[in-house]
């Protein structure tokens, strides 16, 4: 039932104008990080070639890009989360919906792995790029890899945390304000995170991207992301069971 109610919000997502209008906006985005890195990279080449141990293009073409793509998401995340609940409830749809013989867990992950399917194709576009790459160099799959299961996990964080807020409104723009602004508290905590003994270092999750983005991969840093992911999914799952006991 999950995966149905998955695949259903993939095809609502599909369905609207805004869908089409963010990925199309986030693949040019993409496409011109990725083309200015490549130019950036030619432009130094004759430099590389003169030291000893030079960095390739996984370091100075994909890193970056994986970078770029986290920042995109941060923004892009509210558009994509706001209806998922605010919608039904405006719509008047949510008595229905929660009256069907599913549990409340279940709608909340299917719309979570709704909304995962579709970043995932932006996700993968990223890695494509970074594929292409192959034609004419040499990749670092480990940092290649790293740099994925980052960004999954960075989106999937960004994804539970909006559908978190689009369950606490009945309007979808409020939702998209509400997430964006939480997002930008999170870059905020992110630029004030210098010491890396601190602890707003330890709630940023962009500085928990960064080890991913060098190709490190630290059981700290996927637990971190495990929990802040289980945590606004427990946080949904209990608002809108309240909603179905209230009737």
């Amino acid at each position: 039932m999950i995966f149905t109610i998955a695949a259903k919000e993939l095809k609502i997502l599909f369905s609207a104008p805004l869908a089409w209008i963010v990925l199309a906006v986030l693949q040019f985005l993409l496409a011109w990080f990725f083309l200015s890195q490549v130019d950036a990279f030619l432009a130094i080449q004759p430099q590389l070639g003169a030291l000893a141990n030079p960095p390739g293009v996984t370091e100075l073409i994909v890193t970056p890009l994986f970078g770029s793509a986290a920042i995109v998401l941060l923004m892009a995340v509210p558009l994509l989360s706001m209806r998922l609940i605010a919608e039904e409830r405006r719509n008047q749809t949510l008595a229905l919906l929660l009256s069907a013989p599913v549990s409340v867990s279940e709608i909340m992950l299917g719309k979570f792995l709704g909304l995962m399917a579709f970043l995932g194709l932006f996700i993968g576009l990223a890695a494509l790029m970074s594929l292409s790459l192959y034609a004419g160099a040499a990749l670092d799959l480990g940092l290649l890899a790293g740099n994925i299961l980052g960004l999954v996990l960075l989106a999937a964080s960004f994804a539970a945390l909006g559908l978190y807020i689009s369950s606490l409104t009945a309007h979808p723009i409020i939702a998209a304000v509400g997430s964006l602004g939480a997002f930008l508290g999170l870059w905020i905590v992110n630029l004030s995170a210098r010491d890396p003994d601190s602890l707003l270092h330890y709630l940023s999750l962009l500085k928990h991207f960064e080890p991913f983005n060098r190709g490190v991969i630290s059981t700290s840093d996927v637990a971190y992301y495990a929990l802040f992911i289980a945590l606004f999914l427990a946080l949904a799952i209990r608002r809108l069971d309240n909603n179905r006991l209230r009737g």
